[in-house]
């Protein structure tokens, strides 16, 4: 695939290029797709060792204010961020009107306001979004002067405490500041493959150092290939995919996300859509499908009842390399949602037997 030459690049595009990594152009930035080993060992390794992932073209976005800020958020973001505490982090969406998703969001409560990671496609629109949302009222800082870094992998922890001492006592979706070459660093315990991991948020200037660090103790560098494959036996969403502004967090099989008090409460943007689905209008649901043999079903494909009628269609689909075999996410008409319902995959003009999976796929190995 060519890539775009005025595409942004990552401060690790040196060291990505030194991996002889190939390259994609992704959300307007150059980065590594996969390195000389391929996508199924990288795959692997980080099942069983520790990847590196550079996700510095994700937005990193500030926010700094007192007690109203909490009030303004709980307006466009459906989480409890009254009862969150200092550190921790949430898995969350930012709403528009008719309960869709402009994007979903890691919001962390910090000393002086919140953390929000923000999909790399969507950080410009979000971040206008917020401002619009506080109108001018609190500071925002989308951060450019900032690389993020993934560490997943079970000897992950191990790692990443040689380079930063004391991360090894975080607890899943935790973060706090430490220190790295006498420069501050902030390390959630959170991540996007269903492994223990960390997210490390780190200065442009000492990120190639610290990427460095991570390969010298063990780690290797995972492309973008292998982190969609991971995300996906996870039955973790893509923004753009299985997730949209088309799609409420309801009927994407997120309800889990939004917090009893706001399901309640509602006063955030889309509440009545999503409380109309939550009381029982829902009409489609996000699931996991599992074809039989070895067709893969990629996004778009069609499914159909056994009866021949099309009853919805696939947003994500590969092969699973640890659970050895295809895999797919897609959303159904609500009645066809049950697990183990048989289905037919409409792949290459051809209807091929498929059954209504439980997700995940791989069980996630989270530290809790």
């Amino acid at each position: 695939m060519r890539v775009n030459m005025e595409s942004k690049k990552t401060s690790l595009f040196n060291l990505h290029q030194k991996y002889e990594a190939k390259f994609v152009e992704f959300a307007g930035y150059k980065m590594p797709i996969q390195y000389k080993d391929g996508i199924i060992n990288e795959h692997k390794f980080t099942r069983t060792k520790s990847g590196v992932f550079d996700v510095s073209h994700m937005g990193q976005l500030s926010i700094e204010g007192r007690a109203d800020l909490i009030l303004a958020l709980e307006k466009i973001i459906p989480t409890d961020l009254k009862n969150i505490k200092r550190n921790q982090s949430k898995y969350s969406f930012l709403t528009n009107e008719n309960g869709g998703i402009y994007d979903d969001l890691i919001v962390t409560k910090v000393e002086r306001g919140f953390n929000i990671i923000l999909n790399a496609a969507c950080k410009d629109n979000d971040y206008k979004i917020i401002k619009n949302a506080f109108g001018g009222k609190f500071k925002l800082t989308l951060h450019e002067d900032l690389s993020l870094i993934a560490l997943q992998g079970p000897k992950s922890s191990k790692i990443l405490e040689q380079t930063i001492n004391g991360v090894s006592s975080l607890k899943f979706m935790n973060g706090n500041k430490f220190s790295y070459n006498g420069k501050e660093v902030y390390v959630t315990r959170s991540g996007y493959t269903g492994e223990d991991g960390f997210e490390i948020s780190i200065a442009n200037e000492l990120v190639e150092d610290f990427a460095k660090k991570l390969i010298n103790e063990g780690a290797q560098l995972i492309g973008l290939g292998a982190r969609d494959t991971l995300r996906l036996e996870a039955g973790l969403c893509l923004y753009g995919h299985d997730i949209d502004e088309s799609t409420n967090p309801i009927e994407a099989n997120l309800k889990w996300a939004i917090s009893k008090r706001r399901r309640v409460e509602g006063g955030f943007a889309g509440y009545n859509k999503i409380k109309s689905d939550i009381n029982g209008n829902l009409t489609r649901l996000r699931v996991g499908v599992k074809p039989e043999g070895k067709i893969i079903a990629r996004e778009g494909v069609k499914i159909f009842s056994e009866d021949n009628k099309e009853i919805g269609s696939i947003t994500s689909g590969t092969f699973g390399p640890s659970v050895n075999g295809p895999i797919a996410m897609g959303y159904v008409k609500l009645n066809f949602s049950k697990l183990g319902t048989k289905v037919l995959l409409e792949v290459r003009g051809k209807k091929h037997n498929a059954t209504i999976s439980e997700l995940p796929f791989y069980k996630k190995n989270y530290v809790r």
